[in-house]
Parts: structure tokens; C-alpha cells; sequence
């Protein structure tokens, strides 16, 4: 009887953890125009660049209230803030930045940041260079 209770209890915890869940809220393919990169005209000519957000979000029921997602809007507030702010060398900078902000929002446990420059000059066809980067909170 007492490994029925056990189970019984296993059970109602596994269900409250499934129903709690978590979702992955992503922006795609956001586009700024940004001062970023190593090289001297980078620094005073702003260029295009693109941004990939997925938030990892843990919701508190099995139903989304309010209270427990995240608005896309403040995410892509701070994506602009932290791109559009000032020059930075490095697309890995931009990323860990980016992902530091997101990971102080309410609910969110984890982020995957994918920053983008679309027009890079190399000697031969390149679609992109991309830095990517995934960060959980501590």
C-alpha cells in the first residue's frame, strides 16, 4: 500500500511539472543597422546586421496568462537597445550582451542568441558570418 501512495504521489508531481512546462518564444531574422566591427570605417559606418532570439520560458500553469510570458515586444526593445548602442567590435559581444538582458527577464531560464552580418567582405561568396551562443541563468 505505501509504494501505492509513492507512485500516486510521483504521479501528481509529474503532472504539475508537465503542466507547469516550458515554452521557447523565438524572434527571427530581426534586422538593425549597427556600428560593429574591427576595422575603421566599421566604427563610423552602420551596416546590416540580423538577430535570432529563442527564450526558453517556464510557465507556471498549463494555460499562458499574462503573467507568465514574455512579450515579444520588450524582447525586441532590448535586441535593438544593445545593438543600436554605440560601436563594438565583435558579434560575439553583441551575443553575450544580448543574452545577459534577456536572461534578467521574468522566466526565463535559458536563450539562444545568433547575430548575424549579412555583408561580409571576403574574396569570395558568403551569404553570412554568424556568431551563436546559448546561456542559461545561473
Amino acid at each position: 500500500m505505501a509504494s501505492d501512495r509513492s507512485s500516486t504521489k510521483a504521479s501528481a508531481r509529474s503532472s504539475a511539472a508537465a503542466a507547469r512546462g516550458t515554452d521557447v518564444v523565438t524572434l527571427k531574422a530581426m534586422r538593425f543597422h549597427a556600428r560593429i566591427g574591427v576595422l575603421p570605417h566599421e566604427a563610423e559606418i552602420a551596416q546590416s546586421i540580423e538577430v535570432d532570439a529563442s527564450l526558453w520560458v517556464r510557465r507556471g500553469g498549463s494555460r499562458p496568462t499574462l503573467k507568465d510570458i514574455v512579450d515579444y515586444r520588450r524582447v525586441y526593445d532590448l535586441v535593438a537597445e544593445v545593438v543600436t548602442k554605440g560601436h563594438t567590435n565583435f558579434l560575439e559581444e553583441v551575443g553575450e550582451r544580448i543574452a545577459a538582458r534577456a536572461l534578467e527577464l521574468p522566466l526565463v531560464e535559458r536563450v539562444r542568441i545568433a547575430v548575424r552580418k549579412p555583408n561580409v567582405a571576403l574574396p569570395g561568396p558568403l551569404a553570412y558570418a554568424e556568431v551563436a551562443l546559448e546561456r542559461e541563468r545561473a
